[in-house]
Formats: structure tokens, C-alpha cells, sequence
């Protein structure tokens, strides 16, 4: 199975990377679901809980062929000791495997990504040139390496805001669009949609628009293509989608809640521009509204002042930094706070999203699954959900969709964790 990957940076690489040191037993999958989660079944005591990749029919990691799509023409290995996330020790065993995977020219334009540039670049006359050249990228790739289903997952930058246009509502008004070089296509949206035209299975794990438009989601229905994103929910967000759902919980009161980041990797640098940032910021800044509910509870949460920022800070490169302040309010409205200070990773986070995506995806594409992948809202921050439907962000209710999926696929039953009602409803 091969897995193509437009953007070779910190995420991508460390994934790959990863992925080999794993198949040759140097290194275990930590916060991969798919390896390492277990999934209840049936009844409690009946006492199934089975490893997820042992229940559900995934793709083996020995079966996965990487490639992709990259400003610069490096091969992994340079691509993975400039990320600068592994350690020299991490990549001793696996240089060869690396220098064997070499990026294709991106189809890149820098007026959407304004602070990246390179000279591994595609040169056509169009968008609608770009996008034949992407798909002849994808025919070629599986052709190449005998491939017999392929999916694609989005780990390039953040592109500028954009919004919903005229151009984005029907694949007629699209393909229009591409031959009329829109300025409101972007180069993410040209994967997306060389990938639903090919049949292959596309996430998108940042905050750009990408397939998220009636254009994409409707022609992802008709090729029957699984589509799931946006935004890789990694470091500060997986924080608010835990910790949110706890003070809802307990009903404890919100005033405020300040967030910072200070990163210094190449998606540091390109949030740098506020364009760039305006479509992290809306990415972010939308889980606490719909987890807490002010509509319902707006003595607890119809006031909370909520702020973002992000600060390019070269020298922490990819261990980012994400500070949170919460002013909160308990029993007869007295006033505390919460600290949070999160050292993390920001790659060694994403890389085994980008597993589970992989093979969750080419399972939902196999089972005949098509459109939007809303049990997959587990991974995203902003997830792409129907027209018109609720977007659940509460991590533990997206965790139990998830599973609850996987058990209705494999025609198990769904858990509800309600097993015997109280005696004094049943009469005993």
C-alpha cells in the first residue's frame, strides 16, 4: 500500500522514519491507536479486549511504500537530520532505507505559503496543468512500485484564510476554476483533488481549506473516496479537548482562558505570517464553544475570553512550547486558576496520527465507506463534519464514535456502558 505525503518536513519525515525503526524492532509505536490501543467487546464480563489491529482487518506496516511531494530536493535522510527531531542515533540503522525515498516536485505556490520557498518546484502553464501532472505523480508512483491502493495525507504548511467561494460548490464550478487558474484554489486543494481522482483516500492534517468544500465532498461521494481533516490535533488543542470536557463535567465556571506557543520548525516560520496564522487561529480557537456549550450554560461559559498566539521562536525548533492560563470559578463563585506548561514534541505527537490516518482511511475506502470521515474527528482539531451536522470536540466522545465504528464494521456490538439498569428500575 503506498502512502503519499505532500509536504516531506518535520511531520512527514519523523513518521516515515519512525515507521522503519518500528518495523525492524528498534522502536515501539507509542500514541498510535491503531498499534497499540485495545477495544472492548461485548459485555464486560466476557473480557474481550483485544489490540484494535488485531480485531480490525488494517493494513501491516511491512505492506506501507512511502512517497510524496516537496519544496526541496533532499531525500529522507537529509530531509529527516534537517528536521532536526530524531537524534543521530535514531537514524544510524535506517540512512539507506531513508536515502532511497526521493520527494517529487511540488506543486507549490508561494502566495499561498508566504514565508517558504524552494526550487524543487513544478513549472505549467496552469492550475488545471498542475493538477493532470499530480495525478500523473500518483498513476506513476503506483505503477512504479506495484502498488495496489494508495492513500494520501496532507503534512505541508499552513496556507493563507480563505473562505468558501462561487468557485468551491459544484466539481463543475472547480474544474472551471482550475482551467480559469481561481485565485481561491490553492495548491492544497489541487492534491485533494488529484487524489479524489485517482480513487485515493485523502486527509488533510492542517487547517487550510483544502477538501473541505461542497466541490471536493461532493466528488470524494461519486469516486467513492474517503475524505477526513483538518488540522493534526497534537500539542495545546489535545490539552483543551482534555481538560475542557472535565471543568463541563463537573460544571466548573470559565472565565478566561490564554493560550501561547513558541515554535521554531518550519510551521513556526510560516505562521509567522498572519495569513498563514488567521487559518491556524480559526483552527484553534473554535473547540471551546462547541465543547462547554455557552448556549446551555451561560452562567458557566457565556463569557469567556479566549485568546491564541503563536510566536516563531527559531531556536526551540520543533519541541514546542504551548503555555495555558484558565481563570475558572467554582461554588459560590469563587475564583481559581489552572497552569498548564506543555513541553512537547510537536512531531513525535503528529507522526502517529499520520499511522492511524493511513490505515484507518484504506480500511473505511475497503469497506466501501465514501465522503466524509466523521468517526475520525478524533485527529483534528477543526473536523470536517456533514453540512448542517454538530462538530463534536470533546476527545472522549470522538474516542468512543471511533471504537463504536471499528465494532459496527466488524458487526460487533455497540458499547453504551450501560450493561444492567439500577435494581429499582427493574423491579428486583
Amino acid at each position: 500500500m503506498g502512502v503519499l505525503l505532500p509536504g516531506l518536513g518535520a511531520v512527514a519525515t519523523t513518521f516515515i522514519a519512525g515507521v522503519e525503526a518500528i518495523r525492524r524492532g528498534e522502536a515501539r509505536p507509542i500514541g498510535s491507536l491503531s498499534q497499540m490501543g485495545t477495544i472492548r467487546l461485548g459485555k464486560r464480563p466476557e473480557n474481550r479486549f483485544p489490540r484494535i489491529h488485531e480485531f480490525v482487518p488494517l493494513a501491516g506496516l511491512d505492506d506501507l511504500v512511502f512517497g510524496g511531494w516537496d519544496v526541496f530536493p533532499d531525500d529522507m535522510f537529509e530531509a529527516t537530520r534537517k528536521a532536526a527531531v530524531l537524534d543521530a542515533g535514531s537514524l544510524a540503522s535506517i540512512e539507506d532505507f531513508l536515502r532511497s525515498i526521493k520527494p517529487m516536485k511540488a506543486a507549490f505556490d508561494s502566495n499561498y505559503v508566504r514565508k517558504l520557498s524552494g526550487p524543487h518546484v513544478k513549472r505549467a502553464a496552469g492550475k488545471a496543468d498542475l493538477a493532470r501532472m499530480l495525478i500523473d505523480d500518483i498513476e506513476r508512483f503506483k505503477d512504479e512500485h506495484g502498488l495496489e491502493r494508495l492513500v494520501m495525507v496532507w503534512c505541508g504548511s499552513t496556507e493563507v484564510y480563505l473562505e468558501r467561494s462561487a468557485v468551491h460548490a459544484t466539481p463543475e464550478a472547480f474544474e472551471k476554476g482550475l482551467a480559469e487558474n481561481d485565485p481561491a484554489i490553492t495548491p492544497s486543494m489541487l492534491y485533494a483533488y488529484a487524489a479524489i481522482k485517482c480513487g485515493v483516500p485523502y486527509a488533510n492534517g492542517a487547517p487550510n481549506l483544502t477538501a473541505d468544500i461542497p466541490a471536493l465532498i461532493m466528488l470524494a461521494r461519486e469516486n467513492a473516496v474517503p475524505l477526513c481533516g483538518k488540522d493534526f490535533k497534537t500539542g495545546q488543542t489535545l490539552m483543551k479537548t482534555i481538560l475542557a470536557p472535565g471543568l463541563k463535567a463537573r460544571q466548573i465556571g470559565l472565565a478566561g482562558w490564554f493560550s501561547t506557543n513558541i515554535l521554531g520548525n518550519r510551521d513556526g516560520e510560516v505562521l509567522d505570517d498572519p495569513d498563514s496564522f488567521r487559518t491556524k487561529e480559526e483552527s484553534k480557537l473554535g473547540v471551546l464553544d462547541t465543547i462547554l456549550q455557552p448556549d446551555l450554560y451561560p452562567e458557566l461559559y457565556g463569557d469567556i475570553y479566549h485568546k491564541v498566539r503563536i510566536n516563531y521562536y527559531p531556536p526551540r525548533g520543533d519541541n514546542k512550547e504551548g503555555w495555558d492560563n484558565l481563570d475558572i470559578f467554582g461554588w459560590l463563585d469563587y475564583p481559581m486558576q489552572i497552569k498548564v506548561d506543555f513541553l512537547c514534541r510537536d512531531s513525535i505527537l503528529a507522526a502517529p496520527i499520520v499511522l492511524d490516518l493511513v490505515l484507518f482511511m484504506d480500511l473505511a475506502k475497503r469497506a466501501g465507506l465514501r465522503g466524509i470521515q466523521e468517526w475520525l474527528s478524533f485527529y483534528f482539531k477543526s473536523p470536517m463534519v456533514p453540512e448542517n451536522h454538530h462538530v463534536e470536540h470533546d476527545l472522549f466522545i470522538q474516542l468512543t464514535k471511533l471504537k463504536n465504528t471499528l465494532r459496527l464494521l466488524m458487526g460487533e456490538e455497540l458499547v453504551t456502558h450501560i450493561e444492567r439498569l439500577p435494581p429499582g428500575l427493574t423491579g428486583e
